[in-house]
């Protein structure tokens, strides 16, 4: 099982997202779902979204599941990884030592955005220039 803590992959990207957590939570889910349904990532996989993100989706249920935190999104995941294991995806120092001790595994947010498709309108820029 792959878990994602939202905010902290949300929030590795200096994209405004700020101005509109709930926006920024259902883009993610957007293109995490493109990416198991292409394939690009291995079902299941759980997004946890806390405060104000949770207005952003829907709880869902399926390959890929959207939790809403009660409280702390870092509470849920390590909740997550000891009744599933996993690998969770963040950046924090913290909860990666707390995912560790429950038994599970982390990558970073890098990791997970090089596997997502493109965000629609968007043009990615290599060394030749701009990709379509």
């Amino acid at each position: 099982m792959l878990i994602v803590d939202a905010a902290n992959v949300v929030g590795s990207r200096p994209d405004g997202w700020w101005r509109d957590r709930p926006g920024a939570a259902a883009r993610l889910v957007e293109r995490v779902t493109r990416a198991v349904d292409t394939g690009a990532l291995e079902e299941p996989v759980t997004i946890v979204l806390e405060g104000s993100a949770r207005s952003g989706a829907p709880t869902t249920t399926g390959p890929v599941c959207v939790v809403h935190a009660p409280a702390s999104g870092d509470d849920a995941v390590v909740k997550l990884v000891r009744a599933h294991g996993g690998t969770v995806v963040t950046a924090d120092r913290a909860l990666r030592e707390r995912v560790r001790t429950a038994g599970g595994t982390s990558v970073g947010p890098s990791w997970l955005l090089e596997r997502l498709p493109d965000p629609p309108g968007t043009t990615r820029t290599t060394e030749r220039g701009p990709q379509t």
